[in-house]
C-alpha cells in the first residue's frame, strides 16, 4: 500500500513493558496514556496527509475510542466542548481466530515483553467490533497472503 507502519508495541511505557514481562495484565489506567499517545501519532499523521497502518491491541470499544478522538472520547462527563479536531477515520481490522492458533504464533515470537501467560487475560478484556464501529473482521485461520490480500481489498474498495 506504501502506508507507514506503526507497532503499538513500541509505544508502551517502560513500566507497562515491566508489568507485562512479570506476567501482570495491563488495567485500562495503564492503557489510556499509551493509547492517546497512539491518537496523537494517528492524528501527526493524518494532518500530514499519510495512511497509516498501526498494529494494536485496542482490545474495548473505549480504547478504539481514543484512538478515534483521542482524551476526549474518555471525557465524556464534562460538559460538551466544541471539538479541535473531527474525528480520525480508522478502518479497524478484527483478526479474530481461537486461543490455540494465537498461543501458537506467540509462542513463536521472540524478543517481546509479553509472555503467553498473558493471552487469557486479552481474551477475558476483548470486547469484539460491532456496528457502528467502522471495522472488518477476518479469520486467523486464513493463511497469511489471504488475510493480507482481505484487509487490502477492503481499503481499496474504500
Amino acid at each position: 500500500l506504501g502506508w507507514k507502519f506503526y507497532d503499538a508495541d513500541d509505544y508502551h511505557s517502560l513500566e507497562n513493558k515491566k508489568k507485562m514481562e512479570k506476567g501482570i495484565p495491563l488495567n485500562d489506567e495503564d492503557r489510556i496514556p499509551w493509547l492517546c499517545t497512539l491518537h496523537d501519532l494517528l492524528r501527526r499523521e493524518d494532518t500530514c496527509g499519510q495512511d497509516t497502518v498501526l498494529a494494536c491491541s485496542a482490545l474495548k470499544k473505549m480504547y478504539r475510542c481514543v484512538l478515534i478522538s483521542g482524551a476526549s472520547a474518555i471525557e465524556g462527563n464534562q460538559p460538551e466542548q466544541p471539538r479541535e479536531n473531527p474525528p480520525l477515520k480508522i478502518l479497524f481490522v478484527h483478526l479474530d481466530g481461537p486461543m490455540d492458533i494465537i498461543a501458537r504464533r506467540l509462542e513463536e515470537r521472540r524478543g517481546h515483553f509479553m509472555p503467553l501467560e498473558l493471552l487469557k487475560s486479552q481474551f477475558d478484556t476483548l470486547e469484539p467490533p460491532s456496528a457502528p464501529e467502522n471495522f472488518i473482521t477476518v479469520s486467523l485461520e486464513k493463511s497469511l497472503p489471504e488475510i493480507v490480500l482481505e484487509i487490502e481489498s477492503t481499503i481499496l474498495q474504500g
